[in-house]
Order: structure tokens, then C-alpha cells, then sequence
């Protein structure tokens, strides 16, 4: 292993449940994922960035005190990388950090990640690359789902394939088989785990239903899920991608209105309502192909069984080709790295809409 070859990732995603970071090596073809970390968000930073997702006060000087603290979570968990991989952060070409979107509105030309990324190269003495949505952006495109690019690299065989990255949002990228003259084609298709997240909350105080055990525990009310599926994105062609500026609880409640339903329904409703969105969205795109589920989704065995039903055929997770789904997304972005420091295009125009492939990402050096 040497510094040209070893990079870090780091990704907090949609679902607000801290940061994972993975040390992956690419001196192969195939990157090897080395370690792997996870810290949780403080509560007080949990609470300031989910306040940030909608407008509120004194928006400007919120945002700036939540990036330093992030910047500095970001730092403590790649020195804890380092630490348990046993190496120098010398070894380390660069790390790709992804940021904290706290507003994604493509239709308006923007998206929004809180970052400190010059803090972050200066608490851990490594090259920093951030900022990748933005230049995808510029060209036209969505700035999202970047993680196609990986799952293209990664997952492509010989024959078809989808990957379904269940985090907050839920996305899919659909991989043509090897060779053949289709495109990498990719969308977000709904709500992943944010809706389910934010109810399990509400009224159970835990922070996620873990396994979809609670969930499991209901049923699914029909009628609601009909007025959840009449939401136009559903139906919006791609590109197209999304994130807590529609789905979250405000929306959820709208829809809640008329609907005498218990709380352990809803939230076998909201699971379906993942289930069938990324079932409807893999089945008109590719029918007969293989589903594998990457992201936290992948371990919630409820959704696992809706998702499967709903296809009609067995679903697996990642961890069957040899990668965590907890791993996906952070090495997305150890790739994306890696990408900008050799100056090749990290986004993929079929799927973000963008009018050309492009070097994505800025670099804060050490």
C-alpha cells in the first residue's frame, strides 16, 4: 500500500445518523475496502441540522457554527480510521467528504451541503476533496445520485443488474450487462429511510426502528398509501432526485389528514410505500434483472421482505459480492476522490442529466 493508491471516503447522509468513513486501497481494479468507522452525531448537532432542512431564523450564522462542528466530526473520525487501520495519515493520497445537505432543489440550480472542508485538511493534515455536486450542477445536471458512478465501476457483469441505495432517500442505478450498448441509467425514487425515521422518533423516542420491527408489528393501510403514491415525483420522469425538502414529516402529515390510522400502521405503510417505489421504479426499467440493496436499508429485515414481495423474487444485500451495504456510499466518495486528484470525470450524464461528463470536486490541500 502507498499514499498513491489509499484513500478515505467519508458520507453523512440524509438519514442524520452520523458519519461513515472507510479506508479503501485501489491499487486493483476492484477497491478493497481496509477499515471502516462510524461515529454517531451529538444530539445537539443531530438537532441543528435537522433544523437546518427548512428555513428558519438566523439561517446564515446557524449553518456556519453546525459546519464547524461537523468539520471537527469529520476530523475525529478519520483520526479513529487511521487508529484502527494501524497507519499515517502520510499514506493517505486524499479524503473525499461529502458534506451535510441541508437543501437539494435542482429545479431552482442548487443544492446545499454544509461542509469545513478547510478545517477538516487542517485538523488531519490530508487533502481534502469536497464540493461535488456543484459542477454537475453547472452543466445542467441533477447534482445526484453521484453514487451510479461507483456502482457502475464496482457491480457491472455480464448481466443486468440494479443497485438500490436505501439511505435516507432511496436511489437505484440500473447497470446494463458488460459491453452491451445500453446506458448506466439512475434515479432517487422516493423516501428511503427518513419518513420511517422521523415517525419511529416521534413516537417511540428511538431513533430508528431497528429491523423494522415496529413496523412489522402493523398494517398496511391502503387507502393512505394510495394518497402517499399520488405524490407527482412518483410519477416524474427522470432525471430527477430529491431529498427532506419534500419528504418529511410536514408532507407525511398532509397526508395523514382523513386517515384514521394507528402509528404502528403508518409505519407499515411508510415501508411499503419504500418497498413499492423502488419495486415500480427497478421493474419498468429492467424486469429480469438481478436487485442487490446497498445503504442502512439493507438491514431493515421488514423492508427487506416488502421489497422482495414486491418484486416478486429474492433480494440480497451488497455484503453478497463482498461489500458492506454500510460501506457503499463512503467509498463512493473515496472513489470520487480518487477520480479528482486524477482528473477524470466522477459523475455519469445518463443519470444526472448533466451535459457531459466532468471533474467533480474542489481540493484543500494539507
Amino acid at each position: 500500500m502507498s499514499s498513491a493508491s489509499l484513500y478515505i471516503g467519508l458520507m453523512s447522509g440524509t438519514s442524520l445518523d452520523g458519519v461513515d468513513a472507510v479506508l479503501a486501497d485501489f491499487t486493483d481494479a476492484t477497491p478493497r475496502v481496509i477499515a471502516h468507522a462510524h461515529h454517531g452525531f451529538a444530539s445537539e448537532l443531530h438537532a441543528a441540522l435537522l433544523a437546518l432542512n427548512t428555513p428558519g431564523d438566523n439561517e446564515i450564522d446557524r449553518a456556519a457554527i453546525a459546519s464547524q462542528h461537523l468539520g471537527r466530526c469529520y476530523a475525529a473520525v478519520v483520526h479513529d480510521l487511521l487508529l484502527h487501520a494501524g497507519i499515517g495519515a502520510d499514506t493517505v493520497r486524499a479524503v473525499g467528504v461529502h458534506g451535510q445537505t441541508v437543501r437539494h432543489r435542482p429545479e431552482a440550480g442548487y443544492t446545499v451541503q454544509l461542509n469545513a472542508p478547510a478545517l477538516v485538511a487542517e485538523l488531519i493534515g490530508i487533502d481534502v476533496v469536497a464540493d461535488f455536486r456543484s459542477r454537475d450542477m453547472a452543466t445542467g445536471g441533477q447534482g445526484a445520485p453521484l453514487v451510479s458512478a461507483l456502482h457502475a465501476a464496482l457491480f457491472t457483469t455480464d448481466q443486468p443488474r440494479v443497485i438500490v441505495n436505501i439511505g435516507g432517500i432511496s436511489n437505484l442505478t440500473i447497470l446494463p450487462a458488460r459491453g452491451s450498448a445500453g446506458e448506466v441509467l439512475g434515479f432517487d425514487c422516493g423516501p428511503g429511510n427518513v419518513l420511517l425515521d422521523a415517525w419511529t422518533r416521534r413516537h417511540l423516542d428511538q431513533p430508528f426502528d431497528r429491523d423494522g420491527a415496529w413496523a412489522a408489528q402493523g398494517e398496511v393501510d391502503h387507502a393512505l398509501l394510495a394518497a402517499l403514491l399520488a405524490e407527482p415525483f412518483f410519477a416524474q420522469a427522470p432525471p430527477k432526485s430529491t431529498g427532506r425538502d419534500l419528504f418529511n414529516l410536514r408532507w407525511l402529515e398532509q397526508h395523514l389528514h382523513g386517515h384514521a390510522t394507528t402509528p404502528v400502521d403508518v409505519a407499515a405503510t411508510l415501508v411499503k410505500l419504500t418497498a413499492r417505489t423502488i419495486a415500480h421504479a427497478a421493474i419498468g426499467r429492467a424486469p429480469e434483472a438481478d436487485v442487490l440493496v446497498c445503504g442502512g436499508g439493507a438491514r431493515n429485515a421488514s423492508l427487506m421482505r416488502s421489497l422482495a414481495g414486491e418484486l416478486a423474487r429474492p433480494v440480497l444485500s451488497t455484503q453478497v459480492l463482498g461489500i458492506e451495504p454500510e460501506h457503499v456510499e463512503a467509498l463512493a466518495f473515496a472513489w470520487l476522490a480518487r477520480a479528482h486528484v486524477e482528473h477524470a470525470a466522477g459523475n455519469v450524464p445518463s443519470v444526472t442529466g448533466a451535459r457531459g461528463a466532468r471533474v467533480l470536486g474542489a481540493l484543500y490541500p494539507a
